[in-house]
């Protein structure tokens, strides 16, 4: 009853509003037609000038139209004057039939009366229609542009036949392993009453973007068949204060009518955000922090007893606010992990169902070609491979439409257009070979699948594509150092076959070394004279989250050691890589011919063309 009358308050408003800007418009559209009050002389001067066109005469006025040169320059087409009482208007009609000025005469009979109340009631008979209508709306609580506290979630039923199970999510294992129990409790909730348990009121999913934590959620309500309310954090918040906390106390009720339900709330931090991070600063919200707290009273104030349980998802969780996170609230947790190799496996099956693929398609070498992708990326994946099967006429999707994909994906388009001289060409070819090179002679890199100096992507002129044999969670330091070695092969080449003479292809390569052999330093402590101890940390700013610098937390003359570490480290690996390439420039010309005809290689014609079965165990 409350939020109807608050309802009925915002609509009242709302409508007074806009009931006086429409009366307002309407009598300024009426009066724009009327004519122009002027004086008995000026009427005359205008009928002597030879102005006027037509004129009506009445019992009090005078009425004209002027012509339309007369018109034109006055800026008013007609114009009225009050007779002058008890006078004889015999010469004015004399004047005006000299004029050719044509004649008629107005009726005093009360219609001007009628006319003048019709253009007042007409407005306010249309502007009452309006208001009765929204008004009977917002009591029916029909949701629209004007029911501003009802919550916009949408309702899902997890009791048909198509409903999302744990059967549609792979790759998150260890994710429904937890959210077992949830379903559980929503099939059996006699089984935990009976021994006094209590199942958590509030569950957060915390994943990075596209592992699948709305389809997680809606798979527990497949699972256990309730209804699911979905809404995203940013659908409470308004530029009304008040409107989202409404709206907030709206989706409560309606899901404790509804119970056993889950209420789905994505994008969590939206509304979550911690409260302190902005108190007294000028970004300060009084909506956002209203809704939150409402959302706060009302995971209070129902009891989990009656099925009523509450689902979130965030990428940011150290952005909220801690009294989400207490006991009582949010108070379980579940991290929703990048897919390892299998996981990613397991989800492109699940993607794969309705794509008709060919035979020979290996969906493990997929899986080990897309390190770190989630369930959204392996679904572009299978959908841009089955588009790119369909535009060659293919009857299903081969192996080469999934790689071409994932280059699409990873890499960029081809650019086709782009046409580079024989000299570019010749140093590319060369700068690849360096690369390949460099990762078919170290013990620790990863096996090169492929090499091409096709053109992909923004500035991208050539890649050389390594595939993982395993998934590796951690790296040890000669790992580091060889995977170094692999980026630095590309300039190395470039300098013993161009005698020192470099191009600016090697910006990335040298970027990401870079970075590598500083982290080497100052996070792993794997140099030779800083000891265990890391070296500088991020520093948040306290009024702007996310918006902080690098804390320095040495001195000066650390730093220089810092520098002196990690050029050290580099120079020792480029002086192996100089070695490496030197020793076997016969194989490096070789690679480099046959790239800059074939201009693509595979893992089979690179093992052919270096005479390598397999790979030394030591430089």
């Amino acid at each position: 009853m409350e939020t109807h009358k608050k309802r009925q308050w915002q609509f009242t408003l709302l409508y007074l509003v806009m009931a006086v800007a429409l009366f307002y418009f309407i009598q300024k559209s009426a009066s724009s037609g009327q004519p122009k009050q002027v004086s008995y002389t000026d009427f005359i001067n205008a009928l002597q000038a030879g102005k006027l066109a037509e004129a009506s005469i009445s019992k009090d006025k005078l009425t004209a139209t002027l012509k339309d040169d007369a018109a034109k320059s006055d800026g008013v087409k007609n114009i009225t004057a009050i007779r002058l009482p008890n006078i004889d208007d015999s010469s004015l009609l004399q004047q005006l039939e000299a004029q050719n000025v044509k004649i008629t005469g107005e009726s005093d009979s009360g219609g001007g009366w009628a006319a003048v109340m019709l253009s007042w009631l007409l407005p306010l008979i249309l502007i009452a229609g309006i208001w009765g209508y929204g008004f009977y709306k917002v009591r029916q609580g029909a949701s629209g542009p004007l029911t501003f506290g009802k919550n916009r979630a949408k309702i899902y039923d997890q009791s048909t036949a198509n409903r999302v199970t744990f059967k549609d999510v792979a790759g998150v294992d260890e994710a429904k392993d937890e959210l077992v129990e949830v379903v559980d409790f929503l099939k059996n909730p006699m089984k935990y009453q009976k021994l006094g348990g209590r199942i958590p009121k509030g569950v957060l999913l915390v994943g990075a973007p596209g592992t699948g934590k709305t389809l997680l959620a809606k798979a527990v309500a497949g699972e256990a068949g309730v209804p699911f309310f979905s809404i995203s954090g940013s659908e409470f918040v308004e530029m009304f204060v008040g409107v989202g906390a409404s709206r907030v106390r709206d989706l409560f009720e309606q899901a404790k009518a509804k119970a056993p339900c889950i209420i789905f709330i994505d994008e969590l931090d939206a509304i979550g955000k911690s409260r302190s991070s902005a108190r007294g600063a000028f970004m300060s919200n009084d909506e956002r922090e209203q809704t939150l707290n409402q959302l706060l009273v009302e995971m209070d104030g129902f009891d989990s007893q009656k099925g009523l349980i509450i689902m979130a998802a965030t990428n940011t969780p150290e952005v909220l606010d801690p009294a989400l996170l207490r006991p009582g609230r949010f108070d379980r947790q579940v991290v929703i992990d990048r897919p390892d190799m299998k996981g990613r496996e397991d989800i492109l099956r699940v993607h794969a169902k309705n794509v008709t693929l060919s035979p020979a398609v290996d969906l493990k070498t997929i899986a080990a070609r897309t390190p770190g992708m989630v369930g959204a990326d392996l679904a572009n994946i299978i959908n841009e491979a089955a588009l790119l099967a369909a535009r060659r006429g293919a009857t299903s999707v081969e192996m080469r439409d999934l790689e071409e994909a994932i280059d699409r994906v990873t890499l960029g388009l081809e650019k086709k257009s782009r046409v580079m001289t024989p000299a570019e060409k010749e140093r590319v070819a060369y700068h690849e070979s360096g690369h390949t090179l460099v990762a078919f002679s170290v013990k620790n890199a990863d096996p090169v699948y492929r090499v091409s100096i096709v053109s992909r992507g923004i500035g991208a002129l050539g890649h050389t594509l390594q595939l993982p044999t395993q998934e590796k969670f951690l790296l040890t330091k000669p790992e580091i150092e060889d995977r170094i070695a692999v980026m630095m092969g590309g300039r190395a080449a470039e300098a013993i076959i161009y005698e020192g003479v470099v191009s600016t292809g090697a910006g990335n390569d040298l970027d990401r070394a870079s970075e590598l052999a500083r982290q080497m330093v100052t996070r792993f402590a794997m140099g030779d004279k800083l000891g265990l101890l890391t070296y500088g940390r991020p520093m948040e700013s306290s009024f702007l989250p996310g918006f902080g610098s690098q804390e320095r937390n040495y001195s000066e003359q650390t730093a220089i050691e810092i520098d002196k570490e990690v050029r050290k480290i580099t120079d020792n690996i480029y002086e192996r890589v100089l070695k490496i390439l030197t020793t076997r420039r016969p194989d490096l010309e070789r690679l480099a011919g046959v790239l800059i005809q074939k201009e693509t290689l595979d893992h089979t014609e690179i093992e052919a063309l270096l005479k390598q079965a397999q790979r030394p165990a030591a430089d």
